[in-house]
């Protein structure tokens, strides 16, 4: 007896939530449609506005390009600060040799700061 009393307590709870309804109104549009899709479960899903496995796989997929592309940007970007931070080192090892002063820095005449990765750097 405390088992259909459960029962009809999550009947009475499916219906008051609108899940019956919803399902009903579902499966009544699938056993319209005159063509019957492939993949019955993917209709239901699609009906009650869940994302179906194509678009799923189709995010998966926009994702792994995007986080490649992520990647190439990087390690690019990380690539132009080595070559910058070479061309900041040769310009001041150049003035150390024109002044005869291997302490001397290069003026900053025309130079800006960068920061890049958690270091500033300067842009002759």
């Amino acid at each position: 007896m405390e088992k259909e009393a459960k029962k009809e307590a999550f009947r009475k709870y499916l219906e008051s939530s609108g899940v019956l309804d919803s399902l009903t109104k579902v499966l009544v549009a699938l056993y319209e449609q005159n063509d019957k899709p492939s993949s019955a479960i993917e209709f239901v899903q699609q009906k009650l506005g869940g994302p179906v496995v194509s678009d799923y796989e189709k995010l998966q997929a926009e994702f792994s390009d995007l986080q490649t592309r992520y990647n190439e940007l990087l390690t690019a970007h990380q690539e132009k600060c080595r070559e910058l931070e070479e061309l900041k080192n040769s310009r001041a090892e150049a003035f150390a040799k024109e002044t005869n002063d291997p302490k001397a820095e290069a003026p900053n005449e025309g130079v800006s700061s960068v920061e890049t990765s958690g270091k500033e750097l300067s842009i002759a």
